[in-house]
């Protein structure tokens, strides 16, 4: 029995963040190190390398929105999400519509739309409609159905959707969202 897709693309987004944080604390370490003296042997790592950063943060890359709109035409999206703009079919299921998203992109973080698609339970707008009967994200699970790469390709893709300009006033698509 091979290993869930879930548990592959979790494992792969730690290892990407650990490489990313040990890279730049190795960088800053070495940099805080004293030089070895000429010919000498080198110094021992100071005891706070393997620790993270002050004020590190995680930073989401930054994905092609291009292969993202391929991503999101491929997992049918449109089919719970109207995006304003865009030539994909109607949302067909009033019981799973979620939250229209051409307004989206300017509205939220990149790590909120990661959070979104690898987490959807994580934040439940219940009084829009969106939670299931026992209060859970009607927004189904696609961690078996995504790789890392194609995640980031989608997060680019949500961000930088925007209002078509024909739009009229308040009705921009945000539903009451606002900026996190």
């Amino acid at each position: 029995m091979g290993i869930p897709r879930w548990l592959t693309l979790t494992l792969a987004l730690a290892g990407f963040v650990l490489g990313l944080a040990g890279g730049r604390e190795a960088d800053r370490a070495d940099a805080q190190a004293p030089a070895p003296a000429p010919g000498g042997p080198r110094a021992p790592a100071p005891p706070h390398v393997h620790g993270t950063p002050k004020g590190w943060r995680f930073t989401w890359p930054k994905g092609d929105p291009v292969k993202g709109r391929e991503v999101f035409q491929r997992l049918e999206c449109y089919s719970c999400h109207e995006v304003r703009g865009e030539r994909f079919p109607a949302p067909s299921d009033p019981g799973r519509v979620g939250p229209e998203l051409s307004a989206m992109g300017r509205l939220h973080p990149p790590e909120y739309f990661a959070e979104s698609i690898i987490n959807p339970g994580a934040v439940v707008e219940r009084n829009r409609g969106y939670a299931s009967a026992d209060g859970s994200s009607k927004m189904p699970s696609y961690n078996e159905s995504l790789t890392v790469q194609e995640t980031i390709d989608l997060v680019a893709y949500l961000r930088q959707l925007r209002s078509p300009a024909a739009s009229a006033p308040g009705q921009d698509g945000s539903r009451g969202h606002t900026t996190h």
